[in-house]
């Protein structure tokens, strides 16, 4: 007779013992924030604000998961329209809060184009999905690198001071949306923020992927994910389907980023959109997810699992040892838990 297993041992089952112990890290390192004389509710504060930037990006990898595209390596395509929506915002004229919106309407034109070109390649090339997407990823940036110098923007706030001609690498936005989700309805106790407007404007778009997920649409999503030849029989457009996950991904992935530059105050061009896929694939692996499933608490956990370990280990870690090597210390905790997720994606998709 089978022995019934103790709740924690069903906990373990469900959450995943790697998660369990990722979690358990996070906590520990949380529980000796006091004693290495970092500030808790700073360090909490820093944990939260990170999720709510990084979030979207995430979120990005819900639709073309779910659409058996795979993991969207792809995303620095969407991260190009959100950036050309930013930088062309600023060059129209655009200032304050309301920059940010005139930066998310011109950012979806170029993310439907972008996304429709992406997702009609991916339905050429069925099966290897995450190798083609990898490559449009790199090859996009590279090509960005070029086009960054040779595009006629005059706005003095983005150009090269002194030949006026290319953007610069890095262009600050005071003054357009800097912290404009972050600072609105934000809640300050002392040394604990919360970014209230970021965390809202997160689960709105969380609230509308779920919801159309359970749709009509987003089933036969959900079906040609799991068994495209059954989805087919069922008289289901396998590629109209693939190609509006793709859509949808390229669009998230425009807005997350838009959202992620108001959270830390500054575009970054050239190389930066190089460095944002591998975080989001990690993040979404370690909540739980698939390469062919993918839920919105997948997500949740992933983001505030990885950011949470990014976070603290560099904080913690500088004040035990009293020397300022956050930056090193950031980069091998990041591409520890990019390692440790790309090497279970095998395994969480049997």
């Amino acid at each position: 007779m089978q022995k019934e297993k103790s709740w924690f041992g069903k906990l373990v089952e469900n959450y995943g013992l790697p998660r369990m112990i990722i979690t358990l890290f996070l906590l520990l390192l949380l529980v000796l924030c006091p004693f290495v004389g970092a500030d808790l509710p700073t360090q909490i504060s820093n944990i939260i604000a990170r999720f709510s930037w990084n979030g979207i990006l995430v979120l990005a990898m819900v639709p073309m998961v779910h659409s058996g595209c795979g993991l969207n390596f792809g995303l620095p395509l969407g991260i190009i329209s959100g950036l050309l929506g930013a930088t062309l915002s600023i060059e129209f004229g655009f200032t304050g809060p309301l920059s940010f919106l005139a930066a998310i309407a011109i950012a979806t034109p170029f993310a439907l184009i972008f996304g429709t070109g992406y997702g009609w390649l991916l339905n050429r090339i069925k099966g290897g999905e995450m190798m083609i997407a990898t490559y449009v990823g790199f090859s996009s940036v590279s090509l960005m690198c070029m086009m960054w110098l040779i595009l006629p923007y005059h706005s003095p706030n983005m150009v090269w001071g002194l030949s006026g001609k290319g953007l610069r690498t890095t262009i600050t936005l005071e003054g357009y949306y800097n912290q404009v989700l972050a600072n609105f309805l934000k809640i300050k106790i002392g040394n604990f923020v919360i970014p209230t407007g970021s965390l809202l404007f997160f689960a709105l778009l969380a609230l509308c992927i779920w919801a159309f997920l359970h749709t009509k649409t987003g089933t036969a999503m959900t079906a040609v994910g799991s068994n495209p030849v059954f989805a087919r029989a069922a008289g289901i457009n396998v590629d109209r389907i693939r190609l509006l996950s793709v859509i949808m991904s390229t669009w998230l992935a425009a807005i997350g980023i838009l959202v992620y530059e108001q959270g830390f105050g500054f575009i970054q061009l050239y190389m930066a959109p190089f460095y944002m896929a591998l975080p989001a694939v990690s993040a979404i692996l370690i909540g739980g997810a698939t390469v062919n499933k993918a839920t919105i608490l997948n997500v949740i956990i992933g983001t505030i699992l990885f950011q949470g370990i990014v976070t603290m280990t560099p904080t913690v870690m500088n004040n035990i040892i009293h020397t300022d090597m956050s930056e090193v210390i950031r980069i091998i905790a990041s591409n520890g838990m990019i390692l440790y997720a790309l090497t279970r994606k095998t395994e969480g998709s049997k």
